[in-house]
């Protein structure tokens, strides 16, 4: 009997070592880039995250650090500093946003949004949302867009909605309808605006701009703009810019204006097509990668807006030559503090993209290679600790 359970123990031992020694074989290290870009005078922002989408289906979205006074780019930081999360970060990371001491990264086809420690990217909580896309803040909540339905085209798609999340308990503890896969939003006071793009309902997109009272957490309106809306930024002049994807065949990208104080729309720049944007101050950069079935290629643009005066100021940020080389441009942003502008490039979606990094003037100052289909951008005022 006495052998009988020694043996036992033996072989639970080599089991746990081989799983131990498993595990640790499955955890990809993270790999570090001089990009050459350091500066011991930093300024506020000391560094930034970038989520990488990974490919739908392939488990493969990762998380990115930037280091301002090293200048050094990090490339997949979350696995070895959160060996014990199966599956690592996800499939498909759709968003990243940083509120508090807490990094918020929504996991689109995995239905959930990740809660980080933002000074170790060290996983806190997985908070359930099905089909979940996008992230905002106020006061003590988080707001969430979900599809609320299956990853699936269907002309039978259910209504979505917007989840509020309480950022103390990490729960989702309401849910508000509203018009068919909600993405983008901003908030206004104690309004909640919602982009509703009906993707799933093609040829039937959604047209409207959802209207959310979030004292008694309602829809109280819908806006009326244009199919496929996406997404929306907020100026300080109260006003709301929006795109619209189109139809990609007849119907073409283009941005709108809402003054939130009327809820009206005021403005149509049907010459700006939109794929993506970023507000800094009264500069609005907007590219658009649209892509048309019936040329079957796309057409690449880059342009600024002066949210002020509501005109096109430039057509192209981008001022050295380098947009030629980008083939996908998936994301931008720009540094609040030295308004060096970010262009993520996703390429064929199937391999690692590239991260490019332009002065304020449009011309390269670096360049680095990222995870699969590099997409969200994180500004953070905490630098990130060393690995312990």
């Amino acid at each position: 009997m006495k052998t009988a359970v020694t043996k036992l123990v033996l072989l639970l031992t080599l089991f746990a070592c081989l799983a131990s020694c498993r595990k640790d074989e499955l955890i990809i290290p993270s790999t570090d880039t001089d990009t050459g870009g350091g500066s011991a005078n930093t300024g506020p922002v000391k560094g930034f995250f970038l989520l990488n989408e990974g490919n739908m289906g392939s488990n493969k979205s990762t998380l990115d650090y930037y280091d301002y006074e090293t200048g050094v780019y990090t490339k997949n930081i979350y696995a070895e500093r959160n060996p014990g999360v199966v599956k690592e970060l996800g499939d498909v990371g759709n968003d990243i946003q940083i509120y508090g001491d807490k990094l918020y990264a929504v996991i689109n086809c995995s239905h959930f949004v990740e809660v980080m420690d933002v000074r170790t990217a060290k996983h806190i909580k997985a908070v359930s949302i099905p089909n979940c896309r996008y992230v905002v803040f106020k006061d003590k909540y988080a707001y969430v867009s979900s599809y609320a339905g299956p990853v699936l085209i269907d002309p039978n798609a259910r209504l979505g909605y917007v989840a509020r999340m309480d950022t103390t308990d990490l729960a989702v503890i309401d849910t508000c309808v509203v018009g068919y896969q909600p993405e983008e939003m901003v908030i206004v006071g104690n309004k909640l605006y919602v982009a509703n793009s009906g993707g799933y309902r093609v040829p039937n997109y959604d047209n409207t701009v959802s209207v959310i009272d979030l004292v008694r957490f309602k829809e109280i309106k819908k806006i009326e703009v244009g199919i496929n809306l996406h997404r929306m930024e907020l100026d300080r002049y109260g006003n709301i810019w929006v795109s619209s994807r189109g139809d990609y065949k007849k119907v073409g990208s283009k941005t709108y204006v809402i003054d939130s104080k009327t809820d009206r729309v005021t403005d149509v720049l049907d010459l700006l097509p939109n794929s993506n944007m970023t507000l800094c101050g009264d500069s609005l950069y907007v590219y658009s990668t649209e892509w048309s079935w019936i040329t079957n290629k796309n057409t690449i643009t880059y342009a600024i807006v002066d949210t002020k005066t509501k005109r096109v100021v430039s057509r192209n940020f981008i001022r050295d030559g380098t947009d030629k080389t980008i083939q996908i441009p998936y994301g931008v942003a720009v540094n609040p503090d030295t308004r060096e502008i970010f262009v993520t490039d996703a390429k064929d979606y199937v391999t690692p993209g590239t991260l490019y990094c332009f002065d304020p003037d449009g011309k390269k100052k670096w360049s680095v290679t990222t995870g699969d289909i590099p997409a969200h951008i994180a500004f953070t005022y905490q630098k990130l600790r060393p690995l312990e």
